[in-house]
C-alpha cells in the first residue's frame, strides 16, 4: 500500500510538473510562428493570440513580473510591448537599455511566464507618450518631417531601428525566444497614405535582423490608407468587431482577423472627466471575437503610470494627458485585479488550448497611507535662474537645446497706458509677471493668447514663465515645438509694438533638473515658483497615493525619481508612489509648484482619486446664456441617418463653404440627447477634407461635468471620445447644432458620421446641414 501511494505520488507530481512546463515547451527552441490563409500557425498548428498591451516604461522594473503574473492568470498568452525611442534614445547615437529601458529583459522575464510578445519598436508609437514616442531633438532641425522620408528623418529612424535588432532580433520566437510578430510604424493611416514609407521602415526592420511576421495596423476607416499587399494588416477598434472586421476584409481577403488594438477603458486629459468601459460591452465584444477565432490585443490590460515628462497630449484641441495611465484597464494602475479583470478571466477559461491551465491570480498589492509630511526647506526658482539667452526674439525650448520643463522669458515692457499683450501662439502653459507680480495665466488648451496688462509709468520687467505640458502625440499637429511661437505683441489700441531684446532662461525639468540651492522654510513660504523639499520615514516599502489637492501644477520627485505631472483641475488629484522606489527608513520628496504654495504639506493615501475635475468650466463652444438657431428654409440638406452604429455617409451637390453647421432634429429612442463620435467632410470628387485645422466655435450643449462630451470630439480621430450633450444635471431638448470653422473655405459633396460606439443613446435620426463661406450671424 506504501509503495502505491508513492508511486501514486509520484504521477501527480509528473503531471503537476507536465502543466508547469506546458508553456515552457509550446516556447520552444527553434519554433515558428506564421500567417496561414485563415488563421495564425504556431508549429504549423492553429493558434489564437489572446493578448493584452502593457508597457514596461510604466511600470517599475521591480513589478515587472508581478504584472506578467497578472496579465497570464487573466487569461492571456501574449503580450503587446511597445518601444518608446525618446525612453532610450535621450540624446543621439546614445543608447540605453538598462535599468528601467532593458526591454529584452522584460521579453525574457514574459517568456518565463509563459507569454508570447508581439513587439512594437516604432519608430511612431503614439499611446499618449510625450511626441509619440519620437525623440524631441528631432525638432532641433526645422526642416524635419517626421513620418515622412525627410532623409535626417529615416537616417535618425534606421540607425535606431538597428540598435533595436541588437537587442531584441535574438529573442525571435525562430530563435528560441517568445516575439512571435514585429509591428510596422504605427497607425500610419491617420497620418499619411505613403505606402513606399511604410516598405522603408519594415526593410530597417529586416536588416536589423527581424525576420519574424511583420504587421500594420490601422482604425476600420483609416486602412485603406497604409495596408500593403506584403505586410500582414490588422485593425484597431473599441467596439463593434464585426464592423471592424468587415472593414479589414475589405482591404485584406484573406488571413487571420485580428484586433491590434481593443480598448477595454480610455486614456485621461487634464480637465476632463475619467474614462471609463462597460464591462458587460467588453465581454460580449471578445466573445464575439473569440468565437469567430479572431485574435485580439486588449489595449490596455494593465495602463500602468506614465513617470516623468513622457505623457503626451492630442490636438486639436490642445488636451494634455494625465501621468495617470490606469484607462480603466482590467489591471488597474496599482497592478490589482478589477471586476473587469475577472470578468474577463472567466470568459477566456472557456477558450483555453488544449492541456492549457490558468494560474492563480497572484495576491493583490497593498496600499499604506502615510501621515502629513512637513516641508522644510525651499528653493525659489527666481533666486536659482540658469544663464539667460539673449536674442532678438523669444527662443523656443529646442533651440535652447532643451527637451523638458520650462523656459523663463524676460523683456522690458515700455511706458505706456493700459494695453493688450499677444502672443501669436503659446505652448503650453504660462504664468505673466509684470514687475515680479502676477497678471494672469495663459493656458493653450483654452486657445485665448491675449492678456490685459496695467498702465506703466515707466518701461516696467516683463516675465513669462511657460511650461511644457506634453508633445502632441496623434495626428497632423505632432511638430509641437515648445515656448512662445512668433511675435509679442503689445497694443494700447493706437499702436501695436513687437517686443523685443529677450532673456531666455532654459530651466531643465524631468530626469535632469537645474542646478538650485535650498533655504529653510519659514511660513509662509516665498511667493512664486519653487521647489520644496521634504523628509519623511516609512516602515513599510508599500504603494501610496501622494495627495495633491493642495497644490497648483507641477511635478514631483521621490528619491531622485520624477514621478510625473500633477495639477489640481483634476480629474486626477492623486500621484501613484510606488513602493519599491521608497526606502525603509528616511525617504526624499521635492515638489515643483509653477504657481507657488505659501503652505506646503502632504500626506499619503491607501486609493487613488482618478475623478474629480475642480476646474470650473463654462460650456466650452457656448457663452453663458447664449441661443442661437437656423431657419429651416436656409438649410443646404436635409437628411435621415440608419439606426445603426455603422458609418453614415450622405451626398450632395457640392457648395463652397468654410463654415458648416450639422443640425440633429431628433434620435431614435425619442430622447433630448444627441451623441456621434466622429465627423468627417468629403470634397466634391470624394476625397476626406483634412481636419487639422477645424475648430468648434458653437455647440448648443455639451456634457462636461458627468462626461467628456465636448463637441471637438468630433473630429480628434478617436472612436471613443463623443460629442455628448447635456445629461446630468438637465437636458435641453433637439435640436441640437454644432458649428465647424473648417479653416479654409473647400468644395464640400458629402459627409460622413459614425455614431457613438458604446451604446445607442443619442443616435441621430433626422438632420440638417447648413455651409456659409462667411461666418454665421449671431456668432
Amino acid at each position: 500500500m506504501r509503495a502505491f501511494r508513492r508511486f501514486s505520488c509520484c504521477l501527480t507530481l509528473a503531471f503537476v510538473l507536465l502543466v508547469a512546463q506546458y508553456d515552457a515547451t509550446a516556447q520552444q527552441s527553434h519554433a515558428t510562428f506564421s500567417i496561414g490563409d485563415s488563421s495564425f500557425l504556431l508549429n504549423d498548428r492553429p493558434f489564437v493570440i489572446r493578448c493584452g498591451e502593457m508597457h514596461y516604461t510604466r511600470v517599475p522594473r521591480e513589478y515587472w513580473r508581478h504584472r506578467l503574473k497578472m496579465a497570464k492568470a487573466m487569461g492571456l498568452n501574449t503580450v503587446c510591448a511597445y518601444l518608446f525611442w525618446n525612453f532610450t534614445e535621450r540624446e543621439p547615437g546614445k543608447f540605453n537599455w538598462s535599468g528601467q529601458a532593458d526591454a529584452a529583459e522584460f521579453c525574457r522575464m514574459a517568456q518565463q511566464e509563459g507569454l508570447y510578445v508581439i513587439l512594437r519598436p516604432g519608430p511612431y508609437s503614439c499611446a499618449e507618450w510625450e511626441f509619440g514616442g519620437f525623440p524631441w531633438w528631432l525638432l532641433k532641425d526645422k526642416s524635419m518631417s517626421v513620418r515622412t522620408q525627410h532623409p535626417q528623418y529615416l537616417e535618425a529612424c534606421r540607425r535606431y531601428l538597428l540598435e533595436v535588432g541588437k537587442q531584441l532580433a535574438p529573442l525571435q520566437i525562430s530563435q528560441g525566444g517568445n516575439i512571435l510578430m514585429v509591428q510596422v510604424e504605427n497607425e500610419y493611416g491617420s497620418f499619411g497614405s505613403d505606402r513606399e514609407y511604410i516598405g522603408r521602415i519594415r526593410d530597417y526592420l529586416k536588416e536589423a535582423g527581424f525576420t519574424v511576421p511583420f504587421f500594420t495596423c490601422d482604425g476600420p476607416v483609416q486602412l485603406k490608407n497604409d495596408v500593403r499587399p506584403d505586410i500582414f494588416a490588422a485593425v484597431n477598434f473599441g467596439g463593434n468587431p464585426e464592423s471592424g472586421f468587415k472593414a479589414l476584409r475589405a482591404v485584406q481577403a484573406k488571413g487571420p482577423l485580428m484586433c491590434a488594438e481593443y480598448y477595454p477603458g480610455w486614456f485621461d486629459s487634464w480637465g476632463r472627466p475619467h474614462h471609463t468601459g462597460a464591462s458587460q460591452r467588453v465581454i460580449d465584444e471578445l466573445k464575439w471575437m473569440l468565437d469567430h477565432n479572431a485574435s485580439f490585443s486588449i489595449y490596455m490590460a494593465h495602463g500602468g503610470t506614465t513617470f516623468g515628462t513622457f505623457s503626451g497630449a492630442n490636438a486639436p484641441p490642445y488636451l494634455p494627458q494625465t501621468s495617470s495611465y490606469d484607462y480603466d484597464a482590467p489591471i488597474n494602475e496599482a497592478g490589482n485585479a478589477t471586476p473587469k479583470f475577472y470578468a474577463i478571466r472567466e470568459l477566456l477559461q472557456q477558450y483555453l488550448q488544449p492541456g492549457e491551465t490558468l494560474p492563480d491570480v497572484p495576491m493583490a498589492t497593498e496600499a499604506q497611507p502615510l501621515p502629513a509630511i512637513q516641508f522644510t526647506e525651499v528653493a525659489s526658482l527666481w533666486k536659482n535662474l540658469p544663464a539667460a539667452v539673449t536674442a532678438d526674439t523669444a527662443l523656443l525650448m529646442e533651440d535652447l537645446n532643451q527637451g523638458y520643463g520650462a523656459v523663463l522669458y524676460e523683456t522690458l515692457l515700455p511706458a505706456g497706458s493700459a494695453a493688450t499683450l499677444q502672443f501669436a501662439d503659446l505652448h503650453d502653459y504660462a504664468v505673466v509677471l509684470i514687475n515680479k507680480k502676477q497678471v494672469g495665466t495663459i493656458d493653450r488648451r483654452k486657445g485665448n493668447f491675449t492678456l490685459s496688462v496695467p498702465a506703466r509709468a515707466k518701461a516696467t520687467l516683463l516675465q513669462v514663465l511657460v511650461e511644457a505640458t506634453g508633445r502632441v502625440n496623434y495626428g497632423h499637429l505632432m511638430h509641437d515645438r515648445k515656448g512662445i511661437h512668433g511675435p509679442v505683441i503689445l497694443d494700447d489700441g493706437k499702436t501695436r509694438k513687437e517686443l523685443r531684446q529677450w532673456k531666455n532662461y532654459p530651466i531643465a525639468l524631468g530626469d535632469k533638473n537645474i542646478p538650485v540651492t535650498y533655504e529653510p522654510l519659514s511660513a509662509p513660504a516665498p511667493a512664486g515658483a519653487a521647489f520644496y523639499k521634504a523628509r519623511f520615514r516609512v516602515t513599510a516599502q508599500k504603494d501610496t497615493y501622494l495627495d495633491l489637492r493642495k497644490w497648483n501644477k507641477g511635478l514631483v520627485w521621490i528619491n531622485g525619481i520624477c514621478l510625473g505631472r500633477y495639477w489640481n483641475i483634476g480629474p486626477t488629484q492623486t500621484m501613484y508612489l510606488p513602493g519599491c522606489w521608497l526606502k525603509n527608513g528616511e525617504n526624499e520628496i521635492i515638489i515643483f509648484d509653477l504657481l507657488g504654495n505659501s503652505r506646503p504639506g502632504l500626506k499619503g493615501l491607501d486609493q487613488p482619486i482618478l475623478d474629480s475635475v475642480t476646474e470650473k468650466r463654462a460650456e466650452a463652444h457656448k457663452k453663458s446664456s447664449q441661443k442661437w438657431s437656423f431657419s429651416a428654409s436656409k438649410a443646404y440638406y436635409s437628411g435621415r441617418f440608419e439606426d445603426s452604429k455603422e458609418w453614415q455617409t450622405a451626398s450632395f451637390n457640392p457648395v463652397a463653404a468654410r463654415y458648416v453647421c450639422l443640425e440633429a432634429l431628433n434620435e431614435f429612442k425619442n430622447q433630448p440627447y444627441t451623441s456621434a463620435a466622429e465627423l468627417q467632410l468629403l470634397t466634391h470628387d470624394g476625397k476626406e477634407i483634412p481636419r487639422n485645422a477645424w475648430k468648434v466655435l458653437y455647440a448648443d450643449s455639451e456634457e462636461l461635468d458627468g462626461d467628456d462630451g465636448n463637441a471637438a470630439n468630433l473630429f480628434d480621430l478617436q472612436f471613443t471620445s463623443i460629442w455628448h450633450t447635456e445629461w446630468q444635471d438637465h437636458s435641453p431638448k433637439h435640436p441640437h447644432q454644432v458649428v465647424i470653422d473648417l479653416g479654409r473655405s473647400y468644395k464640400i459633396g458629402g459627409l460622413k458620421l459614425l455614431p457613438r460606439q458604446d451604446n445607442p443613446n443619442g443616435r441621430i435620426k433626422d438632420y440638417r446641414l447648413y455651409f456659409s463661406a462667411t461666418p454665421f450671424r449671431g456668432l
